[in-house]
């Protein structure tokens, strides 16, 4: 695989993208608050250049939220979706996934605190870098690194 360093221009494109999508949801009538994450959300971080998404739902807009989504996004990983948590992703280059969590719940908060701790914590952000240097299975060894940042940050 592949990989890309994030620099401030990169940053900006992504940041552009989440603004467009914004916009687009808004317009389909897709309820929540659309975040920036993953790997093209801070400088520094390697990543495969595609851009990844956190909408936010309450509970009672997650169904509503799911259906319009699949209407202007393709549906991935549906073996994965649980009552809170679904998955999208609008083809093209760059690639942009779609991560729906009802707010407050399990994947929700991991987003959230993974996230958080990336920002402000360098270690963490050399940790996730060297992930992704070391090669093969790369998206099981973060999601054991992103559970022990939740887990770090729910005992705080």
């Amino acid at each position: 695989m592949s990989y890309q360093l994030t620099d401030a221009r990169s940053v900006a494109f992504a940041e552009a993208v989440l603004r467009q999508e914004s916009e687009r949801l808004a317009a389909a009538g897709v309820p929540g608050e659309l975040l920036l994450t993953g790997g093209s959300s801070l400088e520094g971080l390697l990543t495969k250049g595609d851009i990844d998404l956190h909408l936010r739902v309450t509970a009672e807009q997650f169904a509503e939220a799911v259906e319009r989504l699949s209407e202007v996004h393709d549906v991935v990983h549906p073996e994965i979706w649980t009552r809170q948590f679904a998955t999208f992703e609008r083809p093209g280059q760059p690639p942009v996934g779609i991560a729906v969590t009802v707010i407050d719940s399990e994947h929700d908060r991991r987003f959230v605190r993974t996230w958080q701790r990336m920002r402000s914590d360098p270690a963490a952000r050399e940790t996730y870098n060297g992930l992704k240097r070391a090669g093969g299975d790369v998206e099981e060894r973060k999601s054991r690194f992103f559970t022990s940042i939740s887990e770090e940050d729910a005992r705080e």
